[in-house]
């Protein structure tokens, strides 16, 4: 469940500076700070509702924010490597063992892993790291990010527009959210490796 400060924060952020509000929000959940997409989209696309906010220009400021705190962490994993992200995590609440999973994460299922991390919580934080110390390309890196980044900030939006001026609700299922989602990736890579299982098979 999220915090109601923090929600608070989120909200005074957004209601002071508008639809860069959200871009600095995003930008810092793409990033290693805990600020929750789950509490920043459905409380814009409230604002959406309300008509106070352009659907389209939500989009946009969202998935802008998304990819500059994504390459931002990118280059810091690029240029800094382990160590240094280590070090500067001690800082931004950021454990050993994510990292650790984070990276296993990366090497296991590779550049796809980009897309699918936009949608699985604690990972999609930290995955633009582990790409960077990775070394991968920054042109499929880009790819990866905007269309994963684009397709979740899309659906909290939309989430935010259906529950209208109930959109706080969602702080009470974001739990249960992110076991559905993740349960239904799971399901989705273990179909895409049958399939690719078979086609080998049959040839």
């Amino acid at each position: 469940m999220i915090a109601e400060f923090l929600i608070a924060y989120i909200t005074a952020i957004i209601h002071k500076i508008g639809y860069f509000g959200i871009f600095i929000l995003m930008v810092l959940e793409s990033m290693i700070a805990p600020v929750p997409s789950e509490a920043v989209m459905p409380f814009a696309g409230f604002l959406v509702y309300s008509g106070k906010f352009n659907l389209f220009l939500t989009i946009l400021a969202s998935s802008i924010g998304s990819i500059i705190g994504s390459l931002l962490s990118y280059y810091i994993g690029f240029y800094g490597g382990r160590p240094f992200v280590m070090k500067l995590g001690r800082y931004l609440f950021l454990e050993e063992a994510q990292l650790d999973f984070t990276i296993n994460f990366f090497k296991k299922y590779g550049a796809i892993t980009i897309f699918i991390s936009r949608f699985i919580p604690v990972v999609r934080h930290l995955i633009s790291i582990p790409a960077g110390v990775g070394r991968m390309g920054i042109k499929k890196f880009v790819f990866y990010t905007l269309a994963g980044a684009t397709l979740w900030n899309s659906f909290l939006i939309y989430v935010g527009m259906k529950l209208g001026e109930n959109w706080q609700s969602i702080s009470k299922y974001t739990e249960q959210l992110d076991i559905l989602i993740l349960v239904l990736i799971i399901l989705a890579v273990i179909y895409y490796v049958y399939m690719h299982t078979k086609r080998k098979g049959a040839h």
